[in-house]
């Protein structure tokens, strides 16, 4: 196989919970289950709306702090709460790097409008030729047309790229387009398997 791109997901892959203690903390001081917590921030309605870049990410925060029964002048110390055991893996990034200019890399995330922010901040911009972002381009996976917007930004065939996800749906939407689709456990494996099939040397 001739490959010429690899894209990547975000959040599970690249930026990961590392230590759950934070958001666990949080959860039993608002008397929650940890499962229902991330549910209120990624499965409401405003996170799919924020995703879809339909509202600000703020608004979206203040969304959750209502929903908990909080002011919303709480919403930014909750999310800075429930966010403080994630992590960038940077050894993966390091690894993102390494294949350019060898090859084209991008970014396939559903996230809120300021991911891109974030990304810059953390100094890894760089790692990517082009970064697909749902509420930048108003898809989300695992809808095709999104993977479509992500190949024609590094003007590759389907069967030229390779997709990295840690949700089986996402990576199962890829290859029905014709991607190599590689599921995300944990990251030496995923390296192993991504250079095996680049041949990476």
């Amino acid at each position: 196989m001739n490959f010429r791109a690899v894209f990547f997901d975000f959040g599970g892959v690249i930026v990961r919970t590392e230590h759950q203690a934070p958001r666990q903390r949080l959860a039993e001081r608002l008397g929650l289950e940890y499962e229902d917590l991330v549910k209120i921030v990624f499965e409401s309605p405003t996170a799919r709306q924020a995703s879809l870049g339909e509202i600000r990410t703020e608004q979206h925060w203040e969304a959750v702090a209502r929903r908990l029964g909080l002011p919303a002048a709480e919403a930014q110390s909750i999310r800075d709460e429930f966010f403080a055991g994630d992590a960038v893996d940077r050894p993966l990034v390091e690894f993102l790097r390494s294949l350019r200019p060898r090859y084209r890399t991008g970014l396939i995330s559903n996230a809120f409008p300021d991911l891109r922010e974030y990304i810059v901040r953390m100094g890894f911009d760089d790692a990517f030729d082009h970064m697909v972002i749902s509420a930048e381009v108003g898809v989300m996976k695992p809808e095709a047309r999104i993977y479509r917007i992500a190949l024609e930004a590094l003007n590759v065939k389907p069967e030229e790229s390779m997709f990295v996800d840690d949700f089986a749906e996402n990576v199962e939407a890829a290859r029905a387009l014709g991607m190599c689709g590689i599921q995300f456990k944990e990251t030496g494996k995923a390296l192993v398997k991504i250079e095996q099939l680049l041949d990476y040397n």
